[in-house]
């Protein structure tokens, strides 16, 4: 599918009207979080994976891409009793959906989907029946599609009941997703135009299980196999200096996805050596492996640090021993400064004759929507404020050793030392027609006779017929 071309806004837009309200936070002897460890996995080719999650026409991917460990997931499990699932974290979407045990790809030989698990309706005492529109899918016609569901699903020592999420009956996507953006953002809004419904941001808000649809994501650096994920709270031993506040950029009049105004890039402790006084939207993206700027930004450090992109793979190689030079890429937005080491960015793509093939973790934007996936998110401590439109960031503390400080995020408009806005911060930027990871074609169901004959109730038989259409909305980098 084409996107129209669309240019940047050049100029910096201010906004003199602040954040109104900011994080309350609580410290308490028992604060009202949910803490949940996040790691990280192998990923073959992780460069062709960040194509079709961006919804980008894709070109072959050699083998030569493979154990990139740059995705992340936690552990989690559905229904009663429990179906175990390995579930990517993913805040540049907003369902959570599992593969079916019986879809034509996870009955497969070789069995794909028995390392991430799968759920089965018919299976699970506490499962119902939502509808048969979730339909999520990609440029070339991978996703999935079946059914959206509802049953107990249990993460980080807790159980939530009567969740929503999708089950894909047909599918070309091994993994399962923990989708945690908005909820206008979901498939079901989207796709067939329904009502949102509380996805598990907003349902752990609704439940009382923490007080503010807000959480904090520290992916901590790459040679870690764990992070953490804190929703209803943040960790100030996992951060340096204060968060600072940021308006999410608006789209079509509504905030839908986690974006922010890049307005200037430097290099080695030089802020806005590359470019100043810019409004470029990012799309803050832990389900996108790297990052994507805008072409030129990307060729500059291309020619920078001798990297050389090959359009056929599309990755940028570079050696290998770049990741043991000093210095580093400083990104600004709007006063505040996150800086990423050259070791955060260059990656060891896999092998050939023993040797190691490294990518530079930077690929250019093309027509779409400028993205910093983890590539970026490894560098900066992230707190997602869905309830107030949002984003706090502050440099992280890598491999934090300390006892942890939670503090627990209020409903509230009182700020507190921690959490600050940033003065005249950009609130406005040219997103396109919409982000870069909300809807797609409609995926060719080619395994529906793997569908379970189920209707309201597991127990009655009936045929079920996937549902929903879209359009990708595109945006191009200037």
């Amino acid at each position: 599918m084409k996107y129209s071309t669309l240019a940047l806004v050049a100029q910096l837009v201010t906004s003199s009207s602040l954040i109104a309200t900011a994080w309350a936070l609580v410290q308490r002897e028992q604060p009202k979080v949910l803490s949940l460890d996040i790691e990280r996995r192998h990923v073959a080719n992780p460069v062709q994976r960040d194509r079709l999650r961006r919804r980008q026409s894709s070109k072959t991917v050699q083998q030569t891409l493979d154990n990139l460990e740059t995705l992340y997931f936690a552990n989690a499990s559905l229904g009663t009793p429990p179906q175990n699932l390995r579930l990517h974290i993913d805040t540049g979407s907003s369902d959570l959906w599992a593969n079916a045990g019986n879809s034509r790809l996870c009955s497969s030989r070789g069995s794909p989907c028995a390392e991430s698990g799968t759920y089965t309706a018919n299976d699970s005492s506490t499962y119902s029946y939502v509808n048969s529109v979730f339909n999520i899918s990609y440029v070339d016609g991978s996703g999935a599609s079946g059914d959206y569901a509802k049953d107990t699903f249990r993460f980080g020592g807790r159980d939530i009941q009567n969740l929503q999420f999708g089950i894909g009956y047909s599918s070309s996507s091994p993994e399962g997703i923990l989708g945690i953006g908005y909820t206008v953002n979901e498939v079901q809004v989207n796709r067939a135009g329904l009502q949102p419904y509380p996805n598990l941001p907003q349902k752990l808000t609704d439940d009382g299980t923490i007080s503010a649809n807000a959480y904090s994501l520290w992916l901590n650096d790459l040679d870690a196999s764990t992070g953490s994920i804190l929703f209803g709270g943040i960790d100030t031993s996992k951060f340096k200096g204060s968060l600072q506040l940021l308006p999410i950029i608006q789209e079509r009049g509504v905030h839908a996805e986690f974006i922010i105004a890049l307005t200037g890039m430097g290099q080695n402790g030089q802020t806005n050596s590359i470019f100043t006084n810019q409004s470029i939207a990012v799309l803050l993206d832990s389900g996108s492996s790297l990052m994507y700027l805008p072409d030129n930004v990307a060729n500059a450090l291309y020619e920078a640090y001798g990297a050389q992109y090959d359009s056929s793979q599309g990755a940028a190689f570079v050696d290998c021993n770049l990741s043991t030079r000093q210095g580093s890429i400083e990104f600004t937005f709007s006063g505040v400064t996150i800086s990423v080491d050259l070791s955060e960015l260059v990656i060891t793509a896999g092998f050939q004759r023993g040797r190691p093939i490294c990518i530079l973790g930077v690929s250019p934007a093309g027509n779409s929507l400028s993205v910093l996936g983890d590539t970026f998110l490894r560098s900066a401590y992230v707190v997602y404020d869905l309830q107030n439109n949002q984003i706090g960031l502050a440099q992280t503390n890598f491999n934090a050793t300390g006892n942890s400080n939670i503090k627990e995020i209020t409903n509230g408009t009182a700020g507190v030392p921690s959490a600050t806005p940033v003065a005249n911060a950009v609130s406005t930027a040219d997103v396109g027609q919409g982000g870069g990871r909300i809807l797609g074609p409609t995926v060719s169901d080619s395994s529906a006779a793997a569908m379970p004959l189920i209707t309201g109730s597991p127990w009655h038989a009936a045929g079920i017929a996937a549902a929903g259409a879209g359009v990708m909305l595109g945006f191009n980098g200037f």
